[in-house]
C-alpha cells in the first residue's frame, strides 16, 4: 500500500497555505527539484542531464553531504541552480524537539556559509513532514517552506522508471514543482526517468526554471 499521493490535492494546498506547493506563473515553465544530495555520481549525473537540456533546477541539500562533497556543491553553484536547505541529517520533524530540529537546519546554513553559498532561505522538510510550530518559527526567520505539486515517487523501488515518468508527465502543468531525489536509493529509477521527463518537457515547450 502506498502512503503517498503523486499529485498534491487542492484542499491540502489550501489548508496549508503557509507552504509553497506550486508557482503562479504566466509562462510555460516548471520547477524541478532534487532532494537528499549532493551524492557522488548521482548528482553529477543529474547536472549533466540538466546541462544537456539547458534546464535549471533547485537542489534541497542535506548539510552533512554539503560538508562531505564540496566539489559537487561547486558544480551546483557554477551551473546557476538554486540551493535549498533539507536539514543537516535528514531530520524527521516529529522525531525531534523543536529546538533540535531548528539547530539542525542552522547547521546546514553554516555548511553553506563555509562554501560561500548565499542562503536563499528555501527549506523543504524531509519526508514532507513539518509541525505548525516549526513552520511558524521558520517563516518568522524568513524561510519559504517549499513543498510540491507532483511527487515523481522515484524513492519507491516498487515503481518502474516508466511509472515514475508517467507520474510527472501525466500531471505536469505550468508552475508545477516536481520532486526527484539525487540519492543512491533513487538512482536506478532516476537515471532512466529523468531523461524521459526532460525530453517530454522540451518537446512540449516547457522551460525548467530554478525557484
Amino acid at each position: 500500500m502506498k502512503l503517498y499521493v503523486v499529485k498534491t490535492p487542492k484542499p491540502l494546498k489550501w489548508f496549508f497555505k503557509r507552504k509553497t506547493w506550486d508557482v503562479k506563473t504566466p509562462e510555460k515553465e516548471v520547477f524541478l527539484t532534487f532532494d537528499d544530495g549532493p551524492t557522488p555520481q548521482v548528482t553529477d549525473y543529474v547536472l549533466d542531464q540538466l546541462e544537456k537540456h539547458q534546464a535549471k533546477a533547485s537542489f534541497f541539500c542535506i548539510g552533512k553531504n554539503v560538508h562531505e562533497y564540496p566539489q559537487i556543491m561547486d558544480r551546483l553553484k557554477s551551473f546557476g541552480h538554486t540551493i535549498g536547505n533539507h536539514t543537516y541529517n535528514h531530520y524527521h520533524c516529529y522525531k525531534h524537539s523543536l529546538e533540535s530540529y531548528l539547530q539542525n537546519i542552522t547547521l546546514t546554513e553554516n555548511a553553506f556559509k563555509k562554501l560561500s553559498i548565499k542562503s536563499n532561505k528555501l527549506f523543504r522538510p524531509p519526508y514532507g513532514r513539518i509541525s505548525s510550530r516549526a513552520t511558524k518559527e521558520l517563516v518568522k526567520q524568513g524561510y519559504t517552506i517549499i513543498m510540491w505539486d507532483i511527487l515523481s515517487a522515484d524513492f519507491d523501488l516498487r515503481n518502474t522508471p516508466d511509472q515514475c515518468t508517467k507520474n510527472v508527465i501525466k500531471n505536469i502543468k505550468p508552475g508545477s514543482i516536481v520532486v526527484f531525489h539525487d540519492s543512491v536509493k533513487s538512482y536506478p529509477i532516476l537515471k532512466e526517468a529523468l531523461p524521459k521527463v526532460l525530453n517530454y518537457l522540451d518537446e512540449n515547450g516547457y522551460k525548467c526554471s530554478p525557484l
